[in-house]
């Protein structure tokens, strides 16, 4: 069974903000345990946690040695304050409170970082975001300085704007990726930056009646084809779920992934993704 590059261990694929009060004042070790449990039994043996200000991933990886599965944790998601990331992240206004982030994940031993650099797809409009991210700059300098600090940076997001600019700085992943150009899709595919699209985040939302399934059926087709482009160009594309975003739940949405996977990659799937899993594997640790 392949790992799951992009879950989120404090959520349950059902309501992010009960799921989040249900263990903000400390994890649940019994959840916790009953989920590495069930990934173990499925065969998962890498998992990569997006973070949760509130140490859940932290003691998922504390635990998750017990399972035989390799755990990484970026300790929490950091956001640009006014823009996408408050319900899960932790914010900063100035380079100074960003600088005091990042060594406090050190302190933490966070395995990388993860940024949040842009909006979410609108599900109810085709080619809408809720909001483009910071300015590109500022996105360039969240990355520089991370890597200056010695860890990977694993990125949440979305469209040509806040994409080109992680690229520009050498971000190490991209999650999501929803709305790219072919010339940004192809700029990621040279330089093999890990694309993780997140499949399951919109196919497991057609029948749901939230959305319209008009929408959710072409946004999917949009992005399985991007898949194609960015393999047929040599990219590097991962399997990640974000396992415990609505209607993604953990474990099966490995399986989830796959089938969206491989309905826009064919035979190719499996050496894609076992190669972007060994990549991701060396990548997501601190150096």
């Amino acid at each position: 069974m392949f790992g799951d590059l992009h879950i989120h261990m404090i959520l349950d694929g059902v309501y992010y903000r009960a799921a989040i009060d249900a263990q903000k004042e400390h994890p649940l070790d019994g959840l916790v345990r009953a989920r590495l449990s069930d990934y173990q039994a499925r065969g998962v043996c890498l998992l990569r946690d997006g973070g949760d200000a509130w140490g859940v991933s932290l003691r998922a990886r504390e635990l998750a040695g017990e399972y035989g599965i390799d755990y990484r944790s970026p300790a929490f998601p950091i956001y640009r304050r006014g823009h996408y990331g408050a319900f899960i992240g932790r914010g900063f206004d100035t380079e100074d409170e960003y600088r005091a982030l990042l060594d406090e994940a050190g302190e933490k031993r966070a395995d990388f970082i993860k940024l949040m650099i842009s909006g979410l797809i609108d599900f109810d409009h085709f080619g809408v975001l809720t909001e483009p991210g910071p300015e590109p700059q500022d996105i360039r300098r969240m990355i520089e300085l991370a890597h200056a600090a010695g860890f990977a940076v694993m990125a949440h997001a979305n469209g040509d704007r806040a994409v080109t600019a992680a690229l520009q700085a050498g971000v190490d992943s991209i999650e999501h990726g929803a709305y790219l150009s072919e010339s940004v899709l192809l700029r990621m595919a040279q330089q093999r930056t890990l694309w993780v699209p997140t499949l399951s985040t919109i196919g497991n939302l057609i029948g749901s009646g939230r959305y319209p399934d008009a929408v959710l059926r072409r946004l999917l087709a949009q992005q399985q084809e991007a898949v194609r482009f960015v393999a047929a160009h040599g990219g590097r594309i991962g399997l990640g779920s974000d396992a415990g975003a609505w209607h993604v739940m953990h474990g099966q949405a490995i399986s989830d992934e796959l089938g969206y996977l491989t309905a826009a990659l064919g035979p190719r799937t499996e050496p894609l993704l076992l190669e972007a899993e060994a990549y991701a594997s060396v990548t997501f640790c601190r150096k």
